[in-house]
């Protein structure tokens, strides 16, 4: 099928409000007035909207059954209404406007690509500068290389924009603010075609400035398009559980903690671990060295009673890279553990994108 919502009706005021419904959703669409005209796009259209005014006619040319056929309405009161469905093989019947927000998802839904959801990752410190950043750009960039639809994006309005850890700060695209009253579907098409990307990496980040906490049905929204459209959404997340980052924690397969192999690090790691903990299904530890005082890996995890998915060593090169705007995770340990990682994951949940 391809991707066009076939709209059946010769009601002027139904079709200007379903055209309107159909740009909402950002979907291509194909009018038909008359039997002939709907029977010509039947079979290949994503979806079918069949207003009650061309029912009766549809219906004595028996049409194909097929799925995504939708009968619309004003009024859903009458056998006729629903005898009508039966016959032209309807598998609903909606009234407008009541069911306006409804239409629009299914809209959206018919027009987008069948598969799978993509991987999501959540990353987050122990404490303040444990390298959670570098860590889910390096993560999003070494996917990128390996051909996975990567979106890394930013969930803490105050950590200082990741895109300025890929370099990409200056690339054009939408940012949070953009995005700060969005409720309901958002297409992926209309996600991927609107943010910033570098070498193939797509990413959300915030605008210079005062950044406004985004709410969590704006992040409920970005996060169902981003799982629908790319193979791998990888979430730089606050220590802090907020109410947008809760939902990037509940949807997330894995979330990382970093943990510099350090004491005091690993006490305030216990307390950031038990918030994150409520919301997470898999939250493992990933401790960054060197250890001044010789504390083991697997003495962090024990303590912070996680699992542990790794150790990164500490690039004295990499602060540099960043400020000179060069993504991280290219050759070094960093990039080792990414693929590893990478590696597992997919062993775990195979990765949408994995056989391109």
């Amino acid at each position: 099928m391809s991707a066009i919502v076939l709209i059946a009706s010769a009601d002027s005021v139904l079709v200007d409000d379903l055209l309107r419904l159909a740009a909402a959703a950002d979907v291509e669409t194909r009018l038909a007035a008359d039997p002939a005209g709907a029977r010509a796009a039947w079979r290949d259209a994503a979806l079918v909207v069949v207003g009650a005014d061309l029912a009766a006619d549809l219906a004595r040319w028996s049409p194909e059954r097929r799925p995504g056929v939708i009968l619309t309405t004003v009024e859903t009161d009458g056998d006729d209404v629903y005898r009508f469905a039966v016959d032209i093989g309807a598998q609903q019947v909606v009234a407008l406007p009541e069911a306006e927000t409804w239409l629009v998802d299914q809209m959206a839904a018919a027009s987008e690509p069948v598969g799978g959801r993509a991987a999501v990752v959540g990353v987050l410190g122990g404490r303040g500068g444990a390298g959670a950043s570098v860590l889910a750009a390096a993560l999003a960039g070494v996917a990128a290389r390996c051909r996975l639809r990567t979106l890394l994006l930013d969930g803490d309005p105050l950590g200082g924009g990741i895109d300025l850890v890929l370099g990409a700060e200056g690339t054009p695209g939408a940012r949070w603010s953009d995005y700060a009253d969005r409720q309901g579907r958002l297409s992926t098409a209309a996600l991927h075609d609107s943010l910033p990307a570098r070498d193939g990496l797509a990413v959300l980040s915030w605008h210079r400035g005062a950044a406004e906490p985004v709410s969590a049905e704006t992040m409920r929204s970005v996060l169902d398009a981003a799982v629908r459209g790319y193979d791998l959404v990888v979430a730089d997340l606050p220590r802090q559980v907020t109410d947008a980052s809760a939902e990037v924690l509940a949807s997330a397969d894995t979330t990382l903690l970093v943990v510099p192999a350090e004491v005091r690090a690993t006490v305030a790691a216990d307390r950031v671990a038990g918030l994150a903990r409520a919301y997470s299904r898999d939250l493992r530890v990933v401790v960054r060295g060197p250890a001044p005082g010789g504390l083991k890996p697997a003495v962090i995890a024990e303590s912070l009673r996680l699992p542990l998915a790794g150790v990164v060593s500490t690039d004295r090169r990499l602060a540099s890279a960043i400020e000179r705007g060069d993504r991280p995770g290219r050759g070094g340990a960093l990039d080792g553990f990414c693929r590893r990682f990478l590696t597992d994951l997919a062993h775990d949940r195979p990765l949408r994108g994995e056989a391109r």
